[in-house]
């Protein structure tokens, strides 16, 4: 919809979009770039006369009034406008600070069948700057918003771009901010408390997101919960540095943005040329976590790219046979897989040259026929007769001093040469980062994995990403800009070359799997914890954004090597089964019964992966924090798949009953407990329908009453089956 203000002497230009419960309503002021009034819940139609007492309505004071302070901040606030809290762009030319005097350039807009954006330009010709603004409704009601900096070929020279950043306003009753910090096999751990005054930025400098990236910054009316309650969100779809804000003042409206940080002169844009910044992605929800969730879940599927095949039940070596690589124990490996219903073989690092640990050969793309006298070729061969697809581990982006590479191309090196190979710091995990931006060096890298993939036979690549970038340099510039849009282009290019390939995001666990990553990549690994205590949480967080099909979700040995927790398989298959599940465990070391439940498992997980690859993903507002309950609800209501975990002891010996939380309230449900991941294990007491097998209710009980359930014990977990009866 687009409409004009009635009735002014300087009359703007409105765009109002609206889409799956969402509405943005966007003035385009004549001086100035656009503004947004609301960005939430659908309005409903909105006519003139209603823009123009929505505008009244919200304002602080009449016009022409005294006040200095900005009326309203636009998409870019400046403090050349009045705004006291922290610019949405900082660009400089010969040192000097730029302020543009943006006027209002041409404004498109889609509605309806053809989309839900809008493009608005924004011109300064005396700095010869132009800056294009769009914002677009996706399906789910997920808002996306990109700038582009584009400087005229006639302009008095190039400017230097400090940041340029998106934010949007929100209500002044949002007093509450969730954002995620974590680390190594604890990634996307959530943290909530009062937002704080005054303008805070929280920035990543790792050169990737990290394991402590914020992950999701969310402003919310109270502490968050599951199903309740309103909250505006924002993602940052860039998998390097960052910037996530938000502008809390006694005078303003609160805003609420992110973009991408930039270190000085690692972005100059010259005449006749145009920077673009990442997305950032917002999301507002009344319904809570899970009301965020759905946004960012219903964007994701709709994407052409989005993963339409089953995923596949996946074996990865790493914790079976880590650099050890025998092939004739690979063999075994790749057969005992095979018989109990893996569809994807995954040979992890080990198999090019000279790799026997992690001190040496990144860079060097062959094969080591030391250990593969006869090459890769045929164990893939053997893997496809297997009826498994056949992945390999690479991590294209590092090198190792100890490499022929590094020795025939130490100038390829994103690294100031004066400072390698020390100080220690720059050669983390005995590797360094080759320099991506060079064409030579992705043109190098494409070459040599898209033979392999064709030589070998890959269907899958496990592209792995295992340091930070520290004091990354593109000749003498700050690199990290540039080694980001390399990758893309590089892994975007070899699957272009070969379709059908699957790429799998995994940066020493879940240190890159941002939107994105997942613009060119097919699934994320979470973490390199197969603890599946930890995995509870970890996926859950993960899950915020990432539907599970996208997230990869292993079964590890008894004990986790990352924190020497031993856990029962039942749980751990629990635990797998609400993703993308598999196995990160030697195969070859389990017994008959161990053999038995895994092959159970392997069917289950094909039936019901239809369900939990495309359902809502729905959770329960629980009180114990020792309780979890993780839901997937199929589109249609006629089926549900939960597990209900514990993580420690329950408080109570009669805990809490369960809701099942999605349903059609009007239809009733057959709930029953698969029992082919093996058997819970809790305390004395058993409810009567966990005795009968299973029990019958309307979808309203199960969603408003909900299940008693045992005093499960430490680590224990139930997978509850719902379907629709007549």
């Amino acid at each position: 919809m687009s409409v004009a203000e009635p009735g002014t002497a300087a009359a703007s230009d409105w765009t109002v979009l609206r889409r799956d419960g969402v509405a943005v309503v966007i003035e385009h002021p004549r001086h100035g770039p656009p503004l947004v009034h609301h960005w939430g819940a659908d309005l409903g139609p909105l006519d003139p006369a209603a823009i123009a007492g929505l505008v009244q309505a919200e304002q602080r004071q009449t016009l022409p009034g005294t006040l200095d302070a900005a009326w309203w901040p636009s998409l870019l606030p400046q403090e050349s406008d009045g705004w006291p809290g922290r610019p949405g762009l900082l660009v400089v030319r010969d040192g000097v600070p730029l302020t543009p005097a943006w006027t209002r350039g041409e404004v498109c807009t889609s509605t309806g069948e053809l989309g839900h954006a809008v493009d608005a330009q924004v011109h300064d010709h005396r700095a010869g700057l132009t800056l294009r603004l769009r914002l677009h409704l996706e399906p789910g009601g997920l808002l996306g918003l990109e700038h582009e900096l584009a400087v005229a070929a006639d302009a008095p020279g190039p400017v230097e771009v400090h940041w340029l950043e998106t934010a949007l306003p929100v209500p002044t009753r949002a007093d509450r901010a969730t954002t995620f910090s974590g680390r190594w096999t604890r990634e996307k751990a959530p943290s909530t408390g009062p937002l704080a005054r005054g303008s805070v930025a929280r920035q990543t400098r790792r050169g990737r997101p990290g394991h402590d990236q914020p992950w999701l910054l969310a402003l919310s009316t109270a502490d968050p919960r599951d199903r309740e309650g309103e909250l505006w969100a924002v993602h940052l779809a860039w998998s390097s540095d960052a910037t996530y804000r938000t502008d809390r003042l006694p005078d303003q409206p609160t805003l609420l943005g992110a973009g991408e940080l930039l270190r000085p002169g690692e972005v100059v844009v010259g005449p006749g040329a145009s920077w673009t910044t990442p997305t950032a992605w917002f999301a507002w929800s009344d319904a809570g976590l899970d009301g965020v969730s759905a946004r960012f879940h219903t964007f994701l599927r709709s994407r052409p790219q989005h993963p339409r095949t089953a995923r596949p039940l996946v074996l990865n070596t790493w914790e079976a046979v880590y650099f050890d690589h025998d092939p004739a124990t690979v063999g075994r490996l790749a057969e005992r897989a095979a018989s109990i219903g893996v569809e994807r073989f995954v040979l992890d690092d080990g198999w090019f040259l000279g790799r026997r640990d992690d001190t040496r050969g990144l860079g060097d793309w062959e094969v080591d026929r030391a250990v593969w006298p006869d090459g890769l070729r045929p164990l893939a061969d053997r893997v496809h007769a297997l009826g498994m697809e056949f992945g390999l581990w690479f991590e294209p982006e590092m090198i190792c001093l100890d490499s022929d590479l590094a020795r025939a191309h130490p100038d390829w090196l994103v690294h100031d040469p004066a400072q390698v190979p020390s100080p220690p710091s720059l050669s983390w995990r005995s590797q360094y980062v080759l320099d991506l931006a060079r064409p030579d060096v992705l043109g190098h890298l494409l070459e040599r994995l898209d033979h392999l993939v064709r030589e070998i036979g890959i269907d899958f690549i496990k592209w792995d990403h295992n340091r930070d970038l520290v004091d990354a340099r593109h000749g003498v510039r700050p690199a990290v800009d540039a080694q980001n849009r390399a990758v893309l282009r590089l892994i975007a290019e070899l699957k272009a070359r070969n379709p059908g390939l699957e790429i799998e995001s995994c940066s020493s666990g879940g240190a890159r799997c941002d939107l994105g990553i997942l613009a060119v990549t097919d699934r994320v690994w979470a973490s390199d914890s197969n603890d599946a205590v930890e995995r509870q949480d970890i996926q859950r967080w993960t899950g915020l954004l990432l539907p599970p099909e996208l997230v990869g979700a292993h079964v590890g040995p008894p004990t986790a090597h990352s924190s020497g927790r031993t856990v029962d398989l039942s749980y751990r298959l629990a635990t797998s089964l609400m993703g993308s599940a598999g196995f990160e465990w030697d195969l070859l070391t389990c017994d008959d019964a161990e053999v038995a439940v895994l092959t159970r498992f392997a069917a289950l997980y094909r039936e019901l992966r239809p369900l939990l690859h495309t359902g809502t993903v729905v959770h329960a507002d629980v009180r114990d924090p020792a309780l979890r309950v993780s839901g997937i609800v199929a589109a249609d209501g006629s089926a549900g798949v939960w597990t209900v975990a514990t993580v420690a002891a329950l408080e109570d010996a009669r805990p809490e009953p369960v809701r099942l939380h999605g349903l059609d309230p009007d239809r009733r449900y057959r709930v029953r407990v698969r029992h082919e991941i093996g058997a819970a294990r809790w305390g004395w007491v058993t409810p009567p329908w966990l005795s009968a097998g299973e029990v019958v209710l309307p979808g309203r009980v199960l969603g408003t009453l909900g299940l008693q359930i045992p005093a499960l014990w430490p680590a224990q977990a139930l997978v509850l089956h719902v379907t629709a009866v007549p």
